[in-house]
């Protein structure tokens, strides 16, 4: 059985992250870990000494102080990140999923992702996080972290669930989405979902080539795809392709062409992931 790793916390993405991985796990049977991770400033950490001229009696006091309130402090983020994973517990098993894990790391959110992915097929996440709720023109910068870190296929929840019944996949022949292609094709996760295949280039012999031999490799694994080769900018033809045939995933290449991929998210990518309103699967 293969294993999805969901990101929870406080942001209302919390309940759309649930929702998208009961629907993940119950077309491939697959079990789901739950994490949430408390950072250094809900753990606490021991009191740097500000107390200046104060008198050593003085001194020794406040900082005891200020200990005490920190280890209340820490005690009220563990309680409250475990009735977050309770409540995503519940969702879950509502939505008839039974092999739930839960764990509540400390630490760095992108160090922990890297060290518990390695057993998971995929990760799941919302696109914006607790300090970013209402940021709607940015992305969360944990969301940022880790999808440069993360080894596996991140799935980014939109804000709400609703039904999946067809994806795009954006394709430019590089590496990146290649392998979604690949992955689409030995994954029962979209069977039966209506499939476009766009992408946005010259209409030139090369393009042509490189996109019906994808859309070959799909139908070969028994997908109904329809191949779309478009001109113009990719991230306003990727848009209006979502909007016009009413889609309900997007699948892409976290990285395009550019010789600095590994340094920063690609540009289209970033701008799909600000701009749309459904949920996005990246392949790295």
């Amino acid at each position: 059985m293969s294993k999805l790793l969901a990101l929870i916390d406080g942001s209302v993405y919390a309940r759309s992250v649930c929702d998208h991985a009961a629907w993940i796990a119950g077309r491939t049977d697959s079990s789901i870990e739950l994490l949430h991770i408390l950072g250094r400033r809900e753990t606490g950490s021991p009191p740097a000494d500000r107390s200046g001229s104060l008198f050593f009696g003085a001194r020794t006091a406040l900082l005891k102080e200020l200990s005490e309130h920190d280890a209340e402090r820490s005690k009220l983020a563990q309680k409250r990140g475990r009735a977050l994973l309770d409540g995503a517990r519940q969702i879950l098993q509502a939505a008839g999923i039974a092999d739930i894990t839960e764990r509540l790391r400390f630490g760095d959110l992108v160090d922990a992702v890297v060290e518990t992915e390695s057993d998971a097929s995929m990760v799941v996440i919302g696109k914006r996080g607790e300090a970013a709720d209402f940021a709607r023109l940015h992305l969360g910068s944990n969301l940022e972290r880790v999808v440069r870190a993360s080894q596996r296929p991140l799935f980014v929840a939109a804000r709400a669930f609703q039904p999946i019944t067809s994806m795009l996949i954006a394709f430019d022949g590089g590496t990146s989405s290649l392998k979604a292609v690949a992955e689409i094709a030995g994954n029962r996760l979209f069977n039966g979902l209506s499939c476009r295949l766009l992408m946005v280039a010259p209409d030139k012999d090369a393009a042509r080539r490189q996109i019906d031999a994808a859309a070959h490799r799909l139908q070969a694994a028994g997908h109904t795809v329809e191949a779309i080769l478009r001109q113009g900018h990719a991230e306003a033809e990727i848009t209006r392709a979502v909007d016009d045939h009413h889609i309900g995933l997007l699948v892409m290449g976290a990285y395009g062409h550019s010789r600095v991929r590994n340094l920063i998210i690609g540009s289209t990518t970033e701008h799909m992931l600000r701009a749309c309103k459904i949920p996005v699967l990246l392949y790295r």
